[in-house]
């Protein structure tokens, strides 16, 4: 059975919306408390204007502090050109971009249409493959409202493919499709999952769920059912975009290794260990977080006896 393959994001997308900026040598202890439990990749940062996000005016000072291990990818979110040069600066392991699979979402969250994106996206890879500290940075793109859009509706499957068939041609090398405001169903998971990797074999599809209405657990299994072993998911459950209405926290990562744990389907990650680094988060950002299996413990935990 193949290993599953973790991608961590709170460090981005967890923190970048706090009402409270986390200091620097905070993110870099909790991302290299992340980096020694196993985790396949975590997005430490975005360089994005600090103006548009302050939460993450200190993204250079981050990756550059953190402790770096073969064995674990850095990634980080890229905006634009601009924001490529700042990440090759720090030698990233990878690098993310980001586009909406509807107009609506699109112009809400980055002031542009799927089609100017693209346009973006082709920039940034003829810039990354230009410059001889890009040539072996992996290039992920990110879909949002891959499974439908809080302004639009439902956004065809048939969108989403074309979407991602005109992302591979620019050049990128995996794609993540997004439940941005936790809008899909399993079923629906399951139906795309599988026409995109019949469509596009030998991609590395990940999934990127949240938990605005409870599935988000639900969707991951499906999606491992249906042959993805890549996901995205944030410690602690925190995030949501704050461009999409009722975009609550992402799926929570240490509750997904412990549901697949539990099931049996390895992750590579030290479930105790991310538990611990989950406890560091009401300190960092002032307020409790949605996770479970932090609260509750693992399923295996046993209690003693009340005396009578």
């Amino acid at each position: 059975m193949t290993q599953l393959q973790i991608n961590e994001v709170a460090p981005r997308d967890g923190f970048q919306i706090e009402a409270t900026f986390v200091p620097t040598a905070d993110k870099i202890r909790l991302i290299d408390a992340l980096s020694a439990t196993g985790l396949a990749r975590i997005e430490a940062t975005s360089f994005v204007s600090p103006k548009a996000i302050p939460n993450l005016r200190d993204a250079a000072e981050v990756v550059s502090g953190i402790q770096r291990r073969d064995d674990v990818g850095i990634t980080v979110l890229v905006p634009n050109v601009k924001g490529l040069e700042r990440a090759l600066e720090c030698r990233v392991d990878e690098v993310n971009l980001v586009m909406s699979a509807s107009d609506s979402h699109g112009l809400a969250n980055l002031r542009m249409t799927p089609e100017q994106s693209l346009e973006q996206f082709a920039a940034i890879v003829e810039a990354l493959r230009g410059d001889p500290r890009g040539r072996n940075v992996f290039v992920n793109a990110s879909l949002s409202t891959s499974f439908g859009c809080p302004f639009e509706g439902e956004v065809p499957e048939a969108r989403v493919l074309e979407l991602v068939e005109r992302q591979l041609a620019l050049g990128v090398q995996g794609v993540t499709l997004c439940d941005t405001t936790g809008m899909a169903n399993p079923a629906q998971v399951a139906r795309l999952c599988e026409a995109a990797q019949a469509r596009f074999p030998g991609i590395p599809f990940t999934l990127h769920f949240h938990n605005t209405r409870g599935m988000g657990l639900a969707n991951a299994l499906a999606a491992w059912q249906a042959g993805i072993v890549r996901f995205d998911a944030s410690l602690g459950g925190l995030g949501g975009c704050p461009y999409a209405p009722g975009a609550t926290g992402n799926v929570c990562t240490e509750d997904l290794v412990h549901m697949f744990e539990q099931m049996g389907v390895s992750t590579g990650v030290d479930l105790d260990a991310l538990l611990a680094a989950s406890a560091m988060l009401p300190a960092l950002v002032g307020h409790d977080t949605p996770g479970q299996v932090v609260k509750a413990g693992k399923a295996d935990r046993r209690y003693s006896m009340p005396a009578r």
